[in-house]
């Protein structure tokens, strides 16, 4: 069947997750940090994502803003950053965490396409609200989804199932987009069409199944959309 639905990963799909520890880097007085930004960025959604699928497997849900700061405070550590107030400054920065710059236009492309959009994201309701505010994406966006609808984080196959449940499509009418290879490969394994959004060009992960299509970013989601 013809794609009906476009679902996006929020963070580090639609959103630049690396931008909170940018943006501190770049303020006055933080030399410490600017040394070290990238592998902070990079430890933080590491072990944020690794919280997620501990979690998801011991049955221990937790809402994702402890999540990411845990994740955050685990980074800190690992790079030597003691600083409370930078803690707090980088927090403040995730939730209002920039679009890509293709973002926009790619939803509105969609919708004009007459196609349903929507976010799917292990994100909490509030924090989704706020992301989506801060980017100004909202009109662009028929739903935004959380798995705190069904208390577990993705890859669990009942995070996916919410797609069906509120647009009421098949599974083959749905284009799952994700900057997370392991997210688009096990939604290819759920029965979605996929796209993996990957960005810096890593290796696709040993898994059973894997993404329909690789991207370097989302600028030809619509014309893919269409094609399939």
């Amino acid at each position: 069947m013809p794609i009906t639905t476009c679902v996006f990963d929020a963070y580090g799909t639609l959103f630049d997750v690396s931008a909170a520890a940018r943006i501190a880097a770049e303020e006055p007085g933080r030399d410490k940090l600017a040394a070290c930004w990238q592998k902070v960025a990079n430890d933080w959604r590491l072990k944020q994502l690794q919280y997620t699928w501990l979690r998801a497997v011991t049955g221990d849900h937790a809402d994702f803003w402890d999540v990411t700061q845990n994740g955050l405070d685990w980074a800190m550590e690992a790079n030597c950053l003691d600083d409370p107030e930078l803690r707090e400054r980088m927090l403040a920065l995730y939730w209002e965490l920039r679009a890509y710059k293709e973002v926009p236009f790619m939803l509105a492309h969609l919708k004009a396409a007459g196609m349903n959009t929507a976010i799917l994201s292990n994100g909490s309701p509030n924090m989704l609200d706020g992301a989506v505010s801060s980017a100004g994406i909202g009109e662009h966006l028929d739903d935004v989804l959380s798995v705190e609808d069904v208390g577990v984080f993705k890859p669990h196959a009942s995070v996916y199932d919410l797609v069906g449940k509120r647009f009421g499509c098949a599974k083959d009418e749905v284009l799952f987009v994700s900057s997370n290879g392991w997210d688009a490969a096990c939604a290819t394994g759920y029965g979605f069409a996929t796209a993996w959004v990957n960005r810096a060009g890593e290796p696709v992960d040993r898994l059973p199944w894997k993404p329909a299509h690789i991207l370097s970013d989302l600028t030809t989601i619509p014309e893919l959309a269409a094609s399939l």
